[in-house]
């Protein structure tokens, strides 16, 4: 009789969908995740394999303003990691930020419901709260209150998420991301202002394993920083929800304090 680790190894990898997967943070966890995922990566330019290495699974150049180009982009997914996007804080609305961050992320949503994905991980940004004084530390549940129209874009995001968690049955994470850096970026990283919003790689990786294979989650925002000793992003409900146990400090890692402390 076959054992049951031969039967378990010979079960077939989820499906999970990356967009913007040629981006940094996309082909970085693409390149973590392939060992246990099957992937497909969407973007609007090709792999470069040159600067990238051999691609981690499929590759398609699609527009997801176009929702034919969705559906074909979750066609046989079982998981949808939403990156796709233009992140820039002076991005404009009229043609940038509605083309690319509305449309093609309502694209997006309802493509992988009618496709019958089992979970959407939407990347949001702390930039939905950026509006608040530096000395307030942010919860999952304070108001948004965006410092940009590029936030305002992620908080429609997150609106539209919740509406298709919970009248659409299409189980849902919004990740609010922080001031994201690579180990090779990290000698010359100098963003001081950032610290407490810090997130190293290895640590988003670990966290979107976990927002991927936590059970029993409908709607849910979490947070996605490291372990600053100062956090301008709250994780008492995202350790709760994800057993999310980050292990990089930034300033340990840069040995400098921001301008304004918040509580640890």
């Amino acid at each position: 009789m076959e054992n049951s680790n031969n039967l378990t190894a010979a079960l077939p990898l989820p499906h999970l969908l990356i967009t913007g997967g040629c981006g940094k943070i996309g082909a970085t966890f693409a390149r973590f995740a392939a060992p246990t995922y099957t992937i497909r990566i969407v973007d609007r330019v090709p792999w470069d394999a040159a600067r990238l290495g051999p691609p981690p699974g499929e590759s398609l150049v699609l527009d997801l303003q176009d929702l034919e180009a969705c559906r074909q982009a979750c066609a046989g997914m079982d998981f949808v990691l939403h990156l796709a996007a233009d992140a820039s804080p002076e991005a404009d609305f009229t043609t940038s930020l509605l083309p690319n961050n509305i449309i093609a992320t309502h694209n997006l949503f309802r493509a992988a419901k009618d496709a019958g994905c089992r979970r959407f991980i939407f990347a949001s940004s702390a930039h939905v709260v950026s509006a608040y004084p530096p000395d307030v530390q942010i919860h999952a549940a304070t108001p948004v209150r965006p410092g940009n129209l590029y936030g305002v874009s992620k908080a429609f995001g997150e609106a539209l998420a919740a509406h298709f968690a919970f009248n659409e049955g299409l189980p849902t994470i919004a990740l609010r991301i922080g001031a994201y850096v690579l180990p090779e970026e990290l000698a010359a990283w100098d963003a001081p202002d950032e610290l407490n919003a810090f997130l190293s790689a290895a640590d988003l990786n670990a966290l979107l394993l976990k927002c991927l294979e936590t059970p029993d989650i409908t709607f849910a925002i979490a947070h996605a920083i490291s372990n600053n000793r100062f956090k301008r992003l709250d994780l008492t409900e995202t350790r709760a929800l994800l057993g999310y146990e980050p292990q990089a400090d930034a300033f340990d890692l840069f040995g400098a304090l921001p301008q304004s402390r918040l509580k640890p």
